[in-house]
């Protein structure tokens, strides 16, 4: 069973950078598609970037230019960068999981897609 748990959430002031990690057990990065989701105060739960097979990457428009999905292979790690944060980045930020091709039959960006979360991590954003 995969386990992911999510670290490096924080409070951070409005043009500020943050990184958020995803460690992951139980199955290695390679054969799984990584997600990350987030859920701000009055909205539902949207995605926010994600990694499938081969690297292949998904950002969310709101997000594009502003945030980066890597991972570091010998740590089992995913990871996010968010830069010039803005308040509405502000909420609860979830990694999921799912075998690889999971990302290639459904829309990585959708919450549906993966059946393992972490229990996430607070981002808030001030001015």
């Amino acid at each position: 069973q995969v386990r992911l748990v999510e670290s490096g959430g924080d409070s951070e002031q409005v043009g500020g950078n943050l990184t958020l990690s995803c460690a992951v057990s139980g199955d290695t990065l390679d054969r799984l598609c990584i997600g990350w989701f987030r859920q701000s105060p009055g909205k539902e739960r949207e995605g926010v970037a994600a990694m499938g097979l081969y690297g292949k990457k998904t950002y969310a428009d709101f997000l594009m230019g502003r945030s980066t999905i890597f991972q570091m292979s010998r740590k089992n790690t995913m990871y996010l960068q968010m830069k010039n944060l803005k308040p509405e980045d502000t909420g609860v930020y979830y990694c999921a999981a799912n075998s690889g091709g999971a990302c290639f039959r459904s829309g990585p960006l959708i919450s549906s897609t993966y059946n393992s979360w972490g229990q996430g991590t607070q981002v808030t954003v001030t001015s």
